[in-house]
């Protein structure tokens, strides 16, 4: 692969790209593959408030772009394309399958639609080869604009709804050794993620752990209300009952019926919620 940028950016061939400047340009341009960008409009996404020198700096930057896009490959600065006349600007001439977005956010797609036709096993070997993708969080090295706050947030929530419905996949496959391990390794790092305290208790139940998932339920519990001022996601305190009634094919269930149905529907309950735990 060519181009990486689900986590710090790489491109083949080379060891290090310089500025911090020129790995948000490069960026960029990633993120608009065949895209013509102004210098202009590359200044608004480069800086909230562009300086008096951004558009020498940016040209000198590119200057430096094309250097080592060329080490990394002869040629290979080529692609770096510089546009003229009424749609002045510059652009990266780049394949889908030459950088790691669109391969992931295929392979997220694909993954999803197989766990909505409850093909979870299928589903799993594709959503791994999805996450694999992924190198760490997106966007620590860029700089702090709107825009790139934009993406940075965009992209790293696809991550954590492919690892939720990886997840989910897993456990009606029946293939959860160690998964509870991932889904805390999630929680760590997105700890507000609703479906992740869900998966979670879900593991425990269906492992026959009633004690583990009613401690997952009162750490999210008291989480949400101390630090967000809410109460129990009702996913998860639909998934109390299951902990309390020592039902881990109810858990297995309500994972089901969430990974199909529409997003933030309540599956339906046959039996009265219990109150939230104290």
């Amino acid at each position: 692969m060519l181009f990486k940028i689900l986590g710090p950016l790489q491109v083949r061939g080379i060891d290090e790209m310089g500025s911090s400047v020129r790995r948000a340009i490069l960026t960029a341009f990633l993120l608009r593959p065949r895209q013509t960008i102004g210098v202009a409009e590359l200044s608004e996404l480069l800086w909230d408030d562009p300086p008096a020198s951004a558009t020498a700096n940016i040209r000198s930057h590119l200057t430096g772009l094309r250097r080592s896009l060329d080490e990394a490959g002869p040629g290979l600065s080529h692609r770096l394309k510089t546009f003229r006349g009424g749609r002045s600007g510059y652009g990266l001439q780049v394949d889908p399958d030459e950088f790691d977005l669109p391969r992931f956010t295929l392979a997220a797609r694909h993954g999803r639609n197989m766990l909505l036709r409850g093909e979870a096993a299928r589903a799993v070997t594709t959503l791994e080869d999805a996450m694999a993708l992924w190198r760490g969080p997106f966007g620590q090295e860029l700089p702090p604009t709107r825009w790139f706050n934009a993406h940075v947030a965009g992209l790293n929530n696809a991550r954590f709804d492919a690892l939720q419905d990886l997840f989910a996949a897993r456990i009606l496959a029946d293939r959860t050794e160690l998964l509870s391990l991932r889904i805390e390794s999630a929680i760590a790092e997105a700890p507000y993620r609703q479906r992740l305290w869900e998966l979670l208790a879900a593991v425990h139940c269906i492992h026959g752990d009633a004690a583990s998932a009613l401690s997952v339920i009162k750490r999210c519990q008291r989480l949400f209300a101390d630090d967000l001022g809410l109460g129990l996601p009702p996913h998860v305190e639909a998934m109390q009952l299951a902990a309390l009634n020592w039902n881990g094919d109810q858990a297995r269930r309500l994972v089901a019926a969430h990974a199909l149905a529409p997003d933030g529907e309540l599956p339906a309950r046959t039996t009265e919620a219990q109150p939230l735990l104290s």
